[in-house]
């Protein structure tokens, strides 16, 4: 007998529920605790677009052929960035965190969600401008393999040049950004050095363990798209693989407030979203 209390879903929820499972269950992939509003504006459109009559119909299709899960992988994974993006923080971290960073002989760096890697590329050059590049060792992960290819192949478009030079200077760039880049075509090539010191692998936040110890773990606009549950769970994953005095650098729409990790860090700026995990005896 169904109480009062009970939550009712319509035809279309329950759909939704079942598709995320049966992902789960086929591909190990778990979308089931994303963000539902996230989910369901993806899949509808998909829907749409491809003449599908139902989820149900989407859910056999998904089930038994291999190349539309990957087509729903890139549908679910958020690849919005730009080089720079957020400048002020990239300003931020240039001239405060940086100076702490030089303090250790050896820096390994966790790029979570990395997406198409302008915001990879972007710290790279930031630490090549402060002499840090050289000690520094950059995991660059997320879980959808047809970004990652193309964050490996280190190719933008020009059209999008104009924008990331604004950035640059915005984010307290020091030279000039077209030294960072070949022009090919309407292509703009990063330089191999930057490649040097940067490791991309497929990494899953939902289902997947540390890796790796690292000082400083930045994970930008990835949270948002997550429940609380699965937030609190992917935060527990950023602790454990965080040093004692290591930094954590979230995306401007998320928070440790209220988070279950929140006792296990101080905010080191919030308008910035850093943050460090606590260690008896460091003083900022």
């Amino acid at each position: 007998m169904i109480s009062k209390n009970d939550v009712i879903l319509d035809n279309e929820d329950i759909e939704i529920q079942l598709f995320l499972e049966g992902i789960y269950q086929k591909y190990g992939y778990d979308f089931r605790e994303y963000s539902r509003a996230h989910i369901k504006r993806r899949l509808l459109s998909k829907k749409v677009r491809e003449n599908f009559s139902s989820i149900s119909e989407m859910q056999h299709r998904v089930i038994y052929d291999n190349k539309f899960f990957l087509e729903i992988l890139s549908e679910f994974s958020i690849n919005v960035t730009e080089m720079f993006r957020n400048p002020e923080f990239f300003l931020y971290f240039r001239k405060e965190v940086v100076p702490y960073l030089k303090s250790y002989p050896r820096i390994k760096i966790w790029h979570a969600g990395c997406s198409t890697g302008e915001e990879v590329y972007s710290m790279a050059i930031l630490l090549k401008e402060e002499g840090l590049l050289e000690r520094c060792q950059i995991y660059a992960t997320d879980f959808n393999e047809k970004v990652l290819k193309k964050a490996k192949e280190g190719i933008f478009s020009m059209e999008s040049i104009k924008d990331y030079t604004r950035n640059y200077i915005e984010s307290g760039g020091k030279k000039d950004f077209s030294d960072y880049y070949i022009a090919k075509y309407d292509s703009a090539i990063l330089n191999q050095s930057l490649k040097k010191h940067i490791m991309f692998n497929e990494h899953n936040l939902v289902v997947d363990q540390v890796f790796g110890v690292m000082n400083v773990i930045i994970c930008k606009n990835v949270l948002i798209y997550f429940n609380k549950e699965l937030q609190n769970k992917v935060l527990n994953l950023f602790d454990k693989s965080l040093l004692k005095g290591g930094i954590l650098c979230l995306g401007s729409k998320e928070s440790l407030k209220f988070s279950k990790t929140m006792d296990t860090f101080e905010v080191y700026d919030e308008m910035n979203r850093v943050y460090r995990k606590k260690f008896q005896g460091f003083n900022k």
